[in-house]
């Protein structure tokens, strides 16, 4: 494989980095800037928001515009934000610091994975896709839990500090590695933005994105506090988060790929099944937390099930989208991102309200179930029939050149 797709790799791990190494740093976060725990994980919620924005329009803006440039120019905008949370004085100034870093990502790897794409032969194109994503994979099952231990070790905004040093790398491998692509390269020439908006004239794709929010931000919820829930609840030293969160990772990292496996057999039942089940994982969660054992185990499978819809949720809407798929994929991006706003601030509520540190556990069930209604609706919607749901392939073999198209189902 090119060198090049390693550059595009280290970006990507300093990105999913970002996004995620903070759940498990929200107690120094909070203790530091003297918030409440509600409000430090408004720095999650206003991260994924950043990320839903940029989604979308970055890629638009972006589309005419050399592709080498253009991820350059992201990478920068992602050390800046980086560089401003490492230094931020008050709550505030992290909080802007996270919106401008999270505004690079959804259009860092929609505009990467076109890159990806063209580095290689066409026959190499999904394997080149692969390991520039890995870079994100191997942020959440390691780089996050030692980012989390760093920060515990040194200060948190230690990790803020190597997430930038790992920005700059990235920019300099992409600067010297990259070849220059221009948005007009036939290899992955985009359509006009009108032809791409015609495919939210399906009630489908409408559906597919509410599932996307449901679905995936009930786990998300769930998750985002779940540094308090471990120490408060479960008994854990703080210390022992990190390693907890490995188990995590490795959970997402099963569950991302069987899940994908399972949707290319049956996306409907897959989808179905998967999301009842995440829902029955976080009850059980929720009410065994207190034993230390069934908590290791819970969290594993929450973060197997909850990663393991990503693959079937993108691939939904892609096959929705079949005709202009470029734009619905950014959308359902932004829609993983809502998701995870909404899951962290319903938690939020629940803990502002007195609760208990359980209680996004109890409410990320219930978003998580009513994204399984949804998603019921939309299938019984088009007659009822399992086997009328689109088949996964069809939307792979719409849009290799797509941007966005495979960045859920890595992230």
């Amino acid at each position: 494989m090119p060198i090049a797709l390693y550059a595009l790799a280290i970006g990507g791990f300093g990105i999913g980095l970002t996004e995620f190494v903070i759940m498990g740093l929200l107690p120094e976060v909070a203790a530091d800037f003297a918030v409440s725990e509600t409000a430090a994980g408004y720095l999650i919620s206003g991260y994924a928001l950043s990320v839903a924005v940029g989604a979308i329009a970055l890629t638009a803006a972006l589309t005419r515009v050399d592709r080498k440039k253009a991820l350059l120019g992201l990478m920068v905008l992602f050390i800046v934000g980086n560089l401003v949370s490492a230094l931020a004085p008050d709550y505030s100034t992290m909080m802007i610091g996270r919106v401008i870093a999270a505004l690079c990502h959804g259009a860092f790897f929609g505009i990467g994975a076109v890159v990806a794409a063209q580095l290689v032969a066409p026959t190499k194109r999904a394997a080149a896709i692969s390991v520039m994503f890995a870079g994100l994979t191997i942020s959440n099952v390691l780089g996050v839990p030692l980012g989390t231990l760093l920060g515990q070790a040194a200060g948190w905004r230690s990790t803020f500090w190597a997430i930038t040093v790992i920005g700059v790398f990235a920019l300099i491998g992409i600067a010297a590695l990259v070849p220059a692509r221009t948005g007009a390269d036939a290899a992955g020439s985009p359509g006009s933005l009108l032809h791409e908006f015609r495919a939210f004239r399906s009630p489908q794709v409408w559906l597919s994105i509410a599932i996307t929010v449901l679905g995936y931000g009930g786990m998300f919820g769930g998750f985002t506090y779940i540094a308090f829930t471990l120490t408060e609840v479960g008994g854990f030293a703080s210390s022992a988060v990190p390693w907890l969160l490995i188990l995590f990772g490795a959970g997402l990292f099963v569950g991302n790929v069987l899940g994908g496996r399972a949707a290319d057999r049956n996306l409907g039942v897959t989808l179905i099944v998967l999301l009842l089940v995440l829902t029955a994982v976080l009850v059980v969660f929720a009410l065994t937390a207190g034993n230390q054992l069934m908590a290791m185990i819970s969290l594993v499978l929450m973060g197997g099930f909850g990663f393991a819809t990503v693959p079937g949720l993108q691939m939904r809407v892609m096959a929705h989208a079949e005709a202009a798929p470029t734009l619905a994929s950014g959308a359902n991006i932004a829609a993983f991102n809502i998701g995870n706003a909404l899951g962290a601030w319903i938690g939020g509520l629940t803990l502002a309200a007195g609760l208990g540190y359980t209680s996004p556990l109890w409410a990320g069930a219930a978003v998580t179930l009513g994204g399984l209604l949804v998603l019921l609706i939309a299938v019984f919607s088009r007659g009822g029939e399992f086997a009328r749901e689109p088949r996964p392939a069809a939307a792979a073999a719409a849009g290799p050149t797509s941007p966005t198209a495979v960045v859920a189902a890595q992230s």
